[in-house]
């Protein structure tokens, strides 16, 4: 029970990556927030899921790319439970195309989603996180990758690679940032729309000839959001199985 009497908030963690870190936590004695911007459906299960299994959880709906929905995300969660002691934020959208075939929209969309969702979230923590607590925030391996048509995901990810390295020392309060990287994972993020050649070529790129599955990845997230990784901040930790 590495996580007894700690509330975490995991952002997009209603389904994929997310919802494996939301319920190994709570398995782990953590009280959950299963936050989802649309899929109400899938984080009332996810909630359920939790419940089911002794744990405790409780579902918030906030878009990470509005700052109001994100103070009332830490609000609520304060006002339920007292405190916050740990945020993931893992919520993220991905576009596969060449940068030439990119809209403005589109552009836009990834921004605001996975780099202002990390700040709009980064600045209500700097002040409701409670003292010693632990962020994680969410990268990619692709960010140190040069694939064809993740250029602009790619380079949301190096964005926040490079926010959490310098708000580590800004934040103080014995809080440690850290981000977490991981490769290709089986989730319906990653698999939708590629084809059985791709997904075995991007698993013959890494050193176990797979796709991580999410639990791979929560077991990762467990210890960076447990009192024993506390010594680590400001770094980026690769899960991705040596793709890179």
């Amino acid at each position: 029970m590495k996580l007894k009497n700690k509330v975490v908030i995991v952002t997009g963690a209603s389904r994929g990556i997310g919802k494996e870190v939301a319920l190994l936590l709570a398995k782990n004695g953590a009280t959950v927030i299963v936050n989802h911007s649309n899929s109400e459906d899938e984080a009332n299960q996810t909630v359920k899921d939790i419940i089911d299994n002794g744990g405790k959880a409780l579902a918030i709906k906030a878009d990470v790319s509005q700052k109001d929905q994100v103070t009332n995300l830490f609000d609520t969660t304060i006002e339920t439970y007292g405190k916050v002691d740990v945020l993931i934020n893992n919520a993220g959208i991905m576009y596969n195309k060449f940068l030439k075939d990119n809209t403005q929209e589109e552009f836009t969309k990834l921004f605001d989603v996975n780099v202002r969702g990390i700040f709009n979230t980064l600045q209500e923590a700097d002040q409701k996180l409670a003292d010693n607590g632990i962020i994680i925030n969410f990268s990619s391996s692709t960010a140190k990758l040069m694939f064809p048509k993740y250029a602009l995901y790619s380079a949301t990810k190096a964005a926040v690679e490079q926010i959490t390295r310098v708000f580590s020392k800004e934040v103080g309060r014995g809080i440690s940032v850290n981000a977490i990287a991981p490769g290709a994972t089986a989730t319906e993020l990653f698999l939708n729309g590629k084809s059985q050649e791709i997904i075995d070529k991007m698993s013959a790129m890494n050193a176990f000839n797979r796709l991580a599955e999410p639990i791979d990845i929560a077991r990762v997230v467990l210890f960076m959001a447990s009192d024993d990784s506390k010594w680590i901040s400001g770094q980026v930790i690769g899960a991705n199985g040596a793709l890179v």
